[in-house]
């Protein structure tokens, strides 16, 4: 993605308070440059996708989960799409219980409400006792909350990595992973293989997961359903409604509208 606005990250030598909460509107093409602080920091898209490159792997999130970034790894921050985001950050010394490594946390309803509540008051001053207290125990849900990885996980396989690219390119794309095999040279056993060891995931679970990242923007553009079913290989809305909500826990259009896991 070649970005058409770049912002700077907020802080570089230190942080305003050990645990500092902002919330931020960015237009679409965004990206922040390759950083690393010394800091951890915990993003999270209050709606559409949420993307992270690192230097060894590219995560994607949902709005069900937000990403851990740990003190001193460096990342890219990016969006496709209008988004309004925010970051947890977080001081080295109070990072202990929250993850060593890079990963998506998934969100429950508690760290939901708490980041919903401070995005509405984020920017008020002075920072109270309050407030402080509130961010700690966000920090502490966070150390809880399951550990997702990639929601959409990649590779550099060199086998597996073409068909990848080739479906991310066009999402709609139906042919059976045997098919698929023979026009990459390889055989369905070989890719059943590598999916399972190089994205930890089926192959129909990776193409699934691959489509609801396909529609999430489509969605919040306002594209109907049956149009978005239709561009993403589904012969019928009902069978694509169906999949976003065993994947996503709510149907496209509560999702369009900003239902309690849209939020």
């Amino acid at each position: 993605m070649k970005a058409r606005h770049l912002r700077t990250p907020p802080f570089t030598d230190a942080l305003p308070a050990p645990i500092w909460f902002r919330a931020d509107e960015l237009p679409a093409d965004t990206a922040y440059p390759w950083h690393r602080h010394a800091w951890g920091e915990f993003v999270f898209a209050y709606s559409g996708l949420m993307e992270l490159k690192l230097p060894d792997r590219h995560l994607l999130a949902p709005p069900q989960y937000g990403v851990w970034l740990p003190p001193q790894v460096e990342h890219v921050g990016l969006n496709r799409h209008a988004a309004t985001h925010c970051s947890l950050y977080v001081s080295q010394p109070l990072c202990d219980t929250l993850p060593r490594e890079a990963c998506a946390l998934t969100i429950n309803p508690l760290v939901r409400a708490l980041l919903e509540h401070l995005r509405r008051h984020a920017g008020a001053a002075p920072l109270t006792a309050a407030h402080e207290r509130l961010l700690q125990v966000l920090v502490d849900q966070l150390a809880l909350a399951p550990r997702a990885g990639s929601y959409l996980p990649g590779t550099e396989d060199p086998v597996l990595a073409p068909v990848l690219r080739a479906l991310e390119a066009q999402p709609g794309d139906n042919r059976p992973l045997a098919e698929l095999a023979r026009a990459f040279h390889t055989t369905e056993r070989t890719l059943l293989r590598r999916c399972r060891s190089e994205l930890g995931l089926s192959f129909s679970e990776w193409r699934q997961r691959l489509r609801v990242v396909k529609a999430l923007p489509r969605l919040q553009a306002g594209q109907k359903v049956e149009a978005v079913a239709l561009e993403l290989g589904y012969a019928s809305a009902s069978a694509f409604i169906t999949m976003f909500k065993r994947l996503m826990g709510l149907t496209p259009d509560e999702f369009r509208k900003g239902g309690p896991a849209a939020r």
